[in-house]
Order: C-alpha cells, then structure tokens, then sequence
C-alpha cells in the first residue's frame, strides 16, 4: 500500500467513524460537529485521491472549523439544557482525538519525506487541519466528560486553534 492508498484509508476510516458518531449522538449541536469533521475526512481523501491518479488538485476553501463549533457550541449554551454523557461516549471522542493526533504525526513525517514540493505542501496543509480537528476534539472530549461545567465556564478561547490557512490546496 503506498502513502495515498494509505491516507485515503485513513480519511475513508475517519468519516465513516464520524458519520457513526453523528448517528449515536442525541444532540443536534455535537451531530453537526460530527458531520462537519466528516465532510473534512471527505475533502482529505479526495485530495489523495487526485494525487495518487496525477491529477490536477481541487481548488478549496478551508471549512473554519472554530468559527463554526464556536457558533454551536455558543447555542448550546444558550439554550442551556442538561447534558449528560456516558462514559462510552467519551471514549468514542477520545478515540477520535488520538486517530487525528496519529493522522497528523504521520502527514507531517511524510510531508519531510517526499521531495516534490507541491506535494509536500499538499501533505502539511492537510496535516495542519488535522492539528485543527484535534484541538476540536480536545473541547469534545472535555465537553462530553463534564458538559455543564464546560457549556457554563466555556469562553471558547481554547477554540482559536492557532494559525487557520485559508485558501485552496495548490499555490
């Protein structure tokens, strides 16, 4: 299996536990969370896809994943109802935590293997909206284990998740 055949595997992967995770969630903030990290997954793997082929890369903007968690995660709060979370499900989160963290690591060790530049690029762009994914999936994760704590004290500030790129995946 080469790198794409594998990073398509893992996108693939990824989605599907995410669009499962939607399906289990009784919240319709967290099952846009959930879709929206899907829909990321999908981006990914069809830009490996292209690059696996040799074809020409999509032109997309960047889903801003903070802004939009931020917005539902705002409304939650608003409507200040009682969550509670089993402890399966907070290790479904945590879960997915580490499958981002993993998919990072190994985008950004690839990105410093591959000697086409555009491609390098192309591997650290989608490695940095992992980095983004995981710094979501670290607010789910402390969400889903104590939500009224979290939804009453959240200022969202742990949200900005440091550089956002915005633009598409070719220069």
């Amino acid at each position: 299996m080469n790198v794409y055949e594998y990073a398509m595997k893992v996108e693939k992967d990824g989605e599907r536990y995410y669009r499962e995770l939607a399906e289990k969630a009784d919240d319709v903030g967290l099952k846009q969370i959930l879709n929206m990290l899907a829909e990321e997954e999908v981006k990914h793997f069809v830009v490996f896809e292209k690059m696996s082929k040799s074809q020409n890369l999509p032109i997309q903007t960047q889903v801003d994943v903070f802004s939009h968690a931020k917005t539902i995660f705002q409304k939650m709060r608003d409507e200040n109802k009682n969550y509670s979370f089993s402890d399966d499900q907070v290790e479904y989160y945590k879960r997915a935590l580490l499958s981002e963290e993993s998919s990072y690591k190994f985008y950004t060790e690839k990105a410093l293997m591959l000697e086409d530049d555009e491609q390098r690029k192309v591997f650290l762009r989608i490695a940095e909206e992992e980095r983004q994914h995981m710094v979501l999936l670290e607010n789910l994760v402390e969400y889903v284990s104590s939500p009224a704590h979290w939804i009453e004290s959240a200022e969202f500030n742990n949200m900005d998740g440091g550089k956002t790129v915005q633009g598409q995946y070719t220069n």
